[in-house]
């Protein structure tokens, strides 16, 4: 099992950026393909980015492509996701997600772990 805390999450105006951060303890993280969802009010939680046990692949979301980043250090046992040129349509609490495989999925029901997310504010 792992447990997993993000950070980083804030208040910031459109165009800025922010970068999160998954904490992973427990079991050996690099065993894990890891995820990052987000949910805003009254929406499905929807998918982001995800990234494989070694980082060699990383899809993302169509609405997310070229402003944000999913990255891994294994020895840090931690996930980030780098987000620039954020744009109101950003704000959502941002979950990121741990499945034991060395498949990378895009759907939410494949992830086992969460975290308990962190919220990101965009400002118009």
């Amino acid at each position: 099992q792992v447990q997993l805390v993000e950070s980083g999450g804030g208040l910031v105006q459109a165009g800025a950026s922010l970068r999160l951060s998954c904490a992973a303890s427990g079991r050996t993280f690099s065993r894990y393909t890891m995820g990052w969802f987000r949910q805003a009010p009254g929406k499905e939680r929807e998918f982001v980015a995800a990234i494989s046990r070694s980082g060699g692949s990383t899809p993302y979301a169509d609405p997310v492509k070229g402003r944000f980043t999913i990255s891994r250090d294994n020895a840090k046992n931690t996930m980030y996701l780098q987000m620039n040129s954020l744009k109101p349509e950003d704000t959502a609490v941002y979950f990121c997600a741990a499945r034991d495989t060395a498949a990378v999925f895009t759907r939410s029901g494949a992830y086992d772990y969460w975290g308990q997310g962190t919220q990101v504010t965009v400002s118009s």
